[in-house]
């Protein structure tokens, strides 16, 4: 696959079927059976550039060099003119960075949690309004994932925000999973405050918080019968990864973490229970301790301590962050690097993720991800300058994002199983998401839908000064502000034929362009691949 997925998605989709010719059938004759020989893949040829669609230029509209382009893009949810403002005046992108990683967690966009009340709601309150039918719980599930979206648009801590999505992805609890929504709100606020922390901290606050120890059935594990569900993902999905350990490994796992009750479908409280707690010496890999006490809670945070400071646990996570923010075939010799690097600063994260975005990889990888379904509606919202309001109901924007990403693939927070929902091109390069996104950005760039508690820029709004401009001028300033890219003959060529206009017209601020034409020309740009590349 090339580095743009979806550009070869739509170069397929326009290519013409084969004519369908009769042909006479005569009888074969039998042949000696012979290998046959592979023949050479040809080398893909370049498309040829449109002619007659030289490229505007309007040079008003500012653009970020492609290095602090990529940066941005990788980490937040799109480049808007005040983000861009902000990499200016931080004095680059490796500063602006930097300053983004200066505080752990602000508490930015905590007022959001008002705008669903039943966010606020402790999980025996939630459970209750459930079994009465007051609320069902995955409404509660859905406004988490909404609340989640919200801050991702609007926070000014973009890179809180990304870091706090990869290890939500990472100690994946599904919102809407079995009763799971009891406590998935403030799940949600314990991975966000130890986003850009130690993983030795977060692994500990993640795993033994009831969230995890209730979906993976370990708030029930006794010494009598001890549940090897979070036992097995702690080590497989959490820390060392397969081919590390064996299954007395997960068996010995298992047992140190007996004891962590929650009182599930009663009062919900989390407690420590002595009388279930394992007792007696326990082995995983490298590590052992006699266990010999009732409380085995400082064995357990022992354990956890031995796992998070494992070499192949800092091989594992340098992997992920690699696949996630360079490439999807990540390169060894930077994984091997920036494990060294979590290792030497005993477990931090904000070390790796300064020697990641400093590294040649991560720069020569311009382009090479794709924006997934939450990824694609907050860039959309951000791009466009959406405005939302408190919802009032059903209706309103902040409640309908969460059904736009739906639409695309995949609820925010519903993958149903453990291991996270996929962050590699191939799961989000399908003709079934080209097609979803293009209907979202069409019904957004017109102003159509949601249409209740938010507020979209006017046409008029976008025109660049002083008018008329050329076409292709007016196309370059949109690709600039939208793209943050100087545009192309083949945007141009697009734009062209999705507003039916010629590159040279003059756009004046009373040309229709800015009425009835106006939301081809803007879903146009974002249906671009230039949009989904981040």
């Amino acid at each position: 696959m090339s580095a743009h997925p979806i550009a070869d998605l739509w170069r397929a989709s326009k290519k013409k079927p084969k004519k369908h010719r009769p042909t006479k059938h005569k009888p074969k004759k039998k042949k000696p059976k012979r290998k046959p020989t592979p023949k050479p893949k040809p080398k893909p040829t370049p498309k040829p550039t449109p002619t007659g669609y030289t490229p505007g230029s309007y040079p008003r509209t500012p653009l970020l060099a492609t290095p602090a382009r990529h940066l941005a893009n990788r980490f937040s949810y799109g480049i808007t003119p005040a983000l861009a403002d902000e990499v200016r005046t931080a004095g680059g992108h490796l500063a602006w960075f930097d300053q983004q990683l200066a505080t752990a967690y602000d508490g930015s966009a905590d007022d959001l949690c008002d705008w669903w009340p039943d966010l606020h709601r402790d999980a025996a309150d939630l459970y209750q309004r459930s079994v009465n039918s007051v609320r069902s719980g995955s409404e509660v599930a859905q406004d988490y994932g909404r609340r989640s979206l919200m801050r991702r648009v609007t926070s000014p801590r973009q890179v809180l925000e990304v870091m706090t999505e990869f290890w939500e992805n990472h100690f994946h609890v599904p919102a809407t999973g079995d009763n799971t929504y009891v406590f998935r709100a403030p799940y949600g606020e314990v991975i966000r405050a130890g986003a850009l922390g130690r993983f030795d901290d977060l692994l500990k606050a993640a795993v033994l918080h009831p969230a995890m120890l209730f979906y993976l059935g370990a708030h029930a594990s006794t010494r009598t019968k001890p549940n090897e569900n979070l036992g097995r993902e702690l080590l497989e999905l959490h820390t060392v990864g397969i081919g590390s350990y064996g299954e007395d490994d997960v068996k010995a796992s298992a047992r140190i973490l007996t004891g962590y009750k929650v009182d599930a479908y009663k009062t919900w409280a989390a407690s420590y229970e002595t009388s279930w707690h394992w007792t007696g010496a326990v082995q995983v890999m490298g590590f052992s301790d006699p266990n010999a006490g009732s409380d085995g809670r400082s064995t357990t945070q022992a354990y956890l301590t031995y796992l998070a400071h494992h070499p192949a646990t800092a091989h594992r996570i340098a992997l992920k962050l690699v696949r996630n923010f360079v490439s999807d075939t990540p390169p060894a010799a930077l994984v091997d690097r920036l494990a060294q690097v979590y290792l030497d600063n005993d477990t931090a994260i904000r070390p790796v993720l300064r020697a990641l975005v400093r590294s040649a990889e991560f720069a020569a990888a311009v382009d090479a991800k794709l924006r997934d379904a939450d990824e694609d509606i907050a860039a959309t919202y951000r791009l466009l300058g959406v405005r939302v309001a408190v919802p009032t109901g059903p209706d309103s924007g902040a409640n309908q994002m969460y059904w736009q990403v739906r639409a695309l693939g995949l609820a925010p927070f519903s993958w149903p199983r453990p291991d996270g929902q996929p962050v590699d091109n191939a799961a989000w390069a399908s003709p079934t998401r080209v097609i979803a996104s293009m209907s979202q950005h069409w019904s957004m760039a017109g102003g159509w839908w949601p249409n209740q508690d938010v507020t979209f820029r006017t046409p008029a709004s976008w025109r660049p000064q002083p008018t008329p401009v050329a076409f292709r001028d007016l196309v370059d300033h949109l690709s600039r502000l939208l793209l943050h890219r100087p545009s192309t003959a083949r945007l141009l060529k697009a734009c062209c034929e999705a507003a039916e206009q010629s590159p040279g017209t003059p756009i004046g601020a009373t040309h229709d362009l800015y009425g009835w034409r106006w939301p081809r020309l803007v879903g146009a740009i974002l249906d671009s691949p230039d949009f989904y590349a981040r």
